[in-house]
């Protein structure tokens, strides 16, 4: 199996001591593993890879690079990723939004206490507890055609009059490929949450096919 790690943009979510802590497990799980610090790598077909890993928050992608990676997806090629690195990631592709399932809008509150509760069965989340945070809880846009694993609710504060819940974890289809997203993950020490890091894992493995 092969791995593509594409990480880079905004460095406040740390991309590459994020992306490094993961590599192991990849390798571990039997993936040979591509690293790339540009975008350039999605000029080129992706055919060869069992799943690519971003972790590239903000950033422009051009309709030509959008492209190659929406037809390696489509085509069987797992798409994962967590917090800003997928889902505040090229916010001017409204192609690359419609793949991911999902659009950070805000975090309310910046640093903030809240849960994680699943809602699901799912391999990904399989056996796992609602688990309680102090970080960036995401408020996010969804496709109603995500499968949504877990979810962090809002409580009412001006202007909501009311508990929000949105989506933290889902996954979708996409062709004939798979897309993971968690939106747990501004830095390296949320992604060390043994249950975050056992949900991202299993998201990993669960894009790439082979479990699930």
């Amino acid at each position: 199996m092969k791995a593509l790690v594409v990480r880079g943009g905004w460095a406040g979510h740390s991309p590459v001591e994020a992306t490094d802590a993961f590599l192991p497990f990849l390798r571990g799980a039997g993936f040979a593993v591509d690293v790339s610090d540009s975008l350039e790598v999605y000029d080129a077909a992706l055919p060869s890879y069992d799943l690519v890993v971003q972790c590239w928050s903000d950033g422009e992608l051009s309709d030509d690079r959008f492209a190659c990676l929406e037809a390696a997806v489509r085509s069987g090629t797992g798409l994962a990723g967590w917090h800003g690195g997928l889902v505040d990631a090229f916010r001017g592709s409204r192609g690359y939004m419609r793949l991911v399932g999902g659009q950070f809008v805000a975090h309310p509150g910046d640093f903030v206490d809240h849960r994680v509760e699943i809602t699901s069965t799912h391999p990904v989340v399989a056996g796992l507890s609602g688990f309680a945070l102090r970080t960036e809880q995401y408020w996010v846009l969804a496709d109603g055609l995500n499968d949504v694993h877990a979810t962090t609710t809002f409580e009412p504060a001006d202007p909501w009059h009311a508990p929000l819940t949105v989506p933290a974890v889902w996954t979708r289809r996409w062709g004939a490929g798979r897309v993971f997203a968690c939106t747990v993950g501004h830095a390296p020490e949320d992604l060390a949450v043994p249950q975050v890091r056992t949900i991202v894992e299993r998201g990993l493995l669960w894009a790439a096919r082979t479990r699930g």
